[in-house]
Formats: structure tokens, C-alpha cells, sequence
């Protein structure tokens, strides 16, 4: 059985993630937005999604391989999932290498000896990108950047995952979108509306459809579709 048939049938009775997972998303009072992968906004939104997030790839990942980690910040999220995943070999990436210390000392303190030093990876730029002849990986995630990040970054997301991804690996994109042109929630709308109210060209929602045309050009397609708390989504891509 392929990977794909295998997340199909593990998710087929589950569309959502479960009752326990939904319980440990965290209620605390939100910081005002602030994109900045170092800011107490993003450390509270880490927070608030990981265990949803984590109950989710506890289904989907390899028991062992690579796995990369995309726009990884401060690392929150990645140090919060290595533990649980003691095969796995977890790499951080991002563009900017100001974060990389963080990432290093929160791995430290955790003893997170299945994560690698952190590599700068520009999403618009393929020379940056490590060679395929180093390494393939099992799967490539990316968490909350599409509020903030142009739609041509999905362009850039498909491109490496074309590059750097096993034959039946999987791309995981997390956070919330538009579909079909439309809000999913009023609550996602409002949140939408706050972000383009500071008026920062390329702010707001993404709509799924055109991460979905960004990819395709690359032979990368949307597989799944997962429904998680607080109204965000996982993407599933693979090569088609």
C-alpha cells in the first residue's frame, strides 16, 4: 500500500484531529500580530496549535527518515515535535539566520539530539536550496506563514518539494485559509480583516485553490485536506 492509501485510510474515519487534541489547545490572552518568527504573537500561536498539529503528524510521519521543516522561526514547533519522533532526524531551515540561534539553544535545553544544526533556505532563490544529491526527505513542513507570505512562496514550497522530496513523500502546510474564494468561518474572515487592516502588501488569507495552481506547474498536487481546531487547515500535497 502506497503512502497515500495508507494517510487515506488512517484519516478516513477522521477528518479532524481528535476530542483530546482540541482539549490541549491552549486559551490565553492574544498578543497583539506580529509576524516576527521571535515575538510573543508567534510564541502564543505556537502554543495554542502544536498539540493539534502534533496529533495529526503522529498519523502521517515515517517511523523513521528526514524530515524538513520549512520557515521554522524560532523553532517552537520543531523542538516540540522531535521528542516524539526518536527515529526521525529533523532539519530546520529559514531564511533569515538570526533565528538560528534560537533554534540551537532550545535544543540544547530540550537534549534534542535528533535535530540538526538549522541550513538557510530563500524560497525564492534555488541556489540556496541543499543539493538532492545529499539528501531526500520523507516529508516537508511548513506552519502559519500564508497569512503573511505571498502566494508565490507556494510556488517555491512545490519547486524544492519537486527537488528534495522521496518519490511518496509529503509536503504538510498548517494554518488557515480561503476556499473557493470564500471564508470557511466568520471568525476566520474576522481574523482576515484585522490582518489586511494594517495595510502590508501581501498580508491576508490564501486561498487554497491558488497554492493548489502554484503547485501544479511542478507536478505537485493537493492529496488531503485536514480540518483542525480553531479553524486552520492542513494541506496535504505530493507529486502527482
Amino acid at each position: 500500500m502506497g503512502i497515500w492509501q495508507s494517510i487515506s485510510s488512517i484519516l478516513k474515519k477522521e477528518n479532524t484531529v481528535s476530542s483530546a487534541a482540541v482539549a490541549q489547545v491552549v486559551e490565553e490572552p492574544r498578543p497583539p500580530i506580529d509576524p516576527y518568527p521571535l515575538s510573543p504573537y508567534v510564541a502564543w500561536a505556537g502554543r495554542r496549535n502544536r498539540d493539534p498539529i502534533l496529533s495529526v503528524f503522529k498519523k502521517i510521519f515515517p517511523a523513521s527518515g528526514d524530515i524538513l521543516e520549512l520557515a521554522s522561526g524560532s523553532g517552537q514547533h520543531i523542538n516540540y515535535f522531535a521528542p516524539h519522533f526518536p527515529s526521525i532526524r529533523f532539519q530546520p531551515s529559514d531564511y533569515d539566520t538570526d533565528v538560528f540561534a534560537t533554534i540551537k539553544q532550545t535544543k540544547a535545553e530540550k537534549g534534542n539530539i535528533n535535530i540538526v544544526d538549522p541550513i538557510r533556505i530563500d524560497l525564492t532563490d534555488p541556489g540556496s536550496w541543499p543539493p538532492a544529491s545529499e539528501k531526500l526527505y520523507d516529508a516537508i513542513f511548513v506552519i502559519n506563514i500564508f497569512q503573511v507570505a505571498p502566494v508565490s512562496i507556494a510556488d517555491g514550497i512545490a519547486h524544492l518539494a519537486s527537488k528534495l522530496l522521496k518519490p511518496e513523500g509529503f509536503v504538510a502546510i498548517y494554518g488557515p485559509f480561503k476556499v473557493d474564494g470564500g471564508y470557511t468561518t466568520a471568525s476566520n474572515e474576522a481574523f482576515d480583516k484585522e490582518i489586511l487592516a494594517a495595510k502590508v502588501p501581501e498580508w491576508g488569507l490564501k486561498d487554497v485553490r491558488d497554492l493548489e495552481k502554484a503547485a501544479a506547474p511542478h507536478g505537485i498536487v493537493l492529496k488531503e485536506t485536514l480540518h483542525l481546531p480553531a479553524n486552520n487547515f492542513i494541506l496535504l500535497f505530493g507529486r502527482a
